[in-house]
């Protein structure tokens, strides 16, 4: 009986991290589908928006709501920026020159947070209630548990806006084919900008509920090593895949560290990503492109 509830705490545990890479993954997710662009300073877009809360939160002693606010804004400020600037000029050069910029832009993140917050790990102040959550006997730490809470909320305010905003259909509609969107009269470059600005909004929001629950330090970046997994497993351009993927992810991290050590952690998520490229290349939800020679 022990065994059982040890193997369902841990599989508890792992479902509520799976939440958070499956967020952090639709983020990633999002950008891609839209535009093509492979972010991968989607991790350090993450901690961007954690260290964005603990200086409103800690330095300027600010509401919490109003310092979750105010650092999901600002993660989205700095993906319309990156996107206006920086993206957008390199539309239709090779994707590694823009796989390259997007590396460039998580390593000068990480160096300004350095320069501005210093190189030490922090704490955020503490928001989440503490009380402990019990399902059934089956214990779950309650920042895990609140975290994947929110983390689903957001998912399916994500969805819901999808379906029937008119943003949402629009981005929908540019995913699926460009020309034809153009062709609509949809204003795609418009569409990419939203893209960036919603996908940075939600890799900081995550990047606050990651924070909150293992504190924040310069190498939080290295979270996005293990989305970087998740949506390739579950296919680039996949939302379905992202959610299924995180949650696959967050239960092999899970039964993985706390059967073989947490030294297995990453190396059994990285023998599930090889296992699954033999199988299927394009993840297990992405798009099998074809292409005509």
């Amino acid at each position: 009986m022990s065994d059982w509830l040890f193997f369902a705490e841990v599989s508890l545990a792992g479902v509520g991290t799976g939440g958070l890479y499956a967020l952090t993954a639709l983020a990633f997710v999002l950008i891609y589908k839209a535009t093509r662009v492979v972010n991968l300073a989607i991790g350090e877009i993450l901690m961007l928006g954690a260290y964005l809360f603990f200086g409103f939160a800690a330095g300027l002693a600010l509401p919490v709501w109003l310092a979750v606010a105010l650092a999901v804004l600002g993660g989205g400020l700095f993906g319309a920026v990156v996107e206006r600037t920086v993206i957008r000029p390199m539309l239709g050069e090779s994707p590694i020159s823009v796989f390259m910029v997007t590396i460039g832009i998580g390593s000068i993140l990480t160096g300004v947070v350095e320069l501005v917050w210093g190189p030490n790990p922090n704490r955020l102040p503490e928001f989440m209630p503490r009380d402990p959550i019990f399902l059934g006997e089956a214990y779950l730490s309650p920042k895990v548990g609140w975290g994947a809470l929110v983390a689903a909320a957001v998912i399916l305010a994500f969805l819901v806006a999808f379906r029937f905003w008119r943003g949402g259909v629009a981005l929908r509609a540019t995913a699926s084919d460009q020309a034809a969107a153009y062709s609509m009269g949809i204003d795609v470059p418009g569409v990419f900008a939203m893209a960036w600005i919603l996908g940075c909004m939600a890799a900081a929001g995550a990047g606050v509920l990651v924070g909150a629950i293992g504190g924040i330090s310069p190498t939080m970046g290295v979270f996005g090593l293990s989305v970087l997994v998740v949506v390739i497993v579950g296919g680039l351009d996949s939302i379905p895949g992202a959610l299924l993927g995180g949650i696959l992810i967050g239960l092999i991290e899970a039964w993985a560290g706390a059967y073989l050590g947490g030294e297995y952690k990453l190396l059994a998520t990285f023998i599930l990503l090889v296992a699954v490229l033999m199988v299927r290349p394009y993840g297990l939800f992405g798009t099998a492109e074809i292409e005509r020679l």
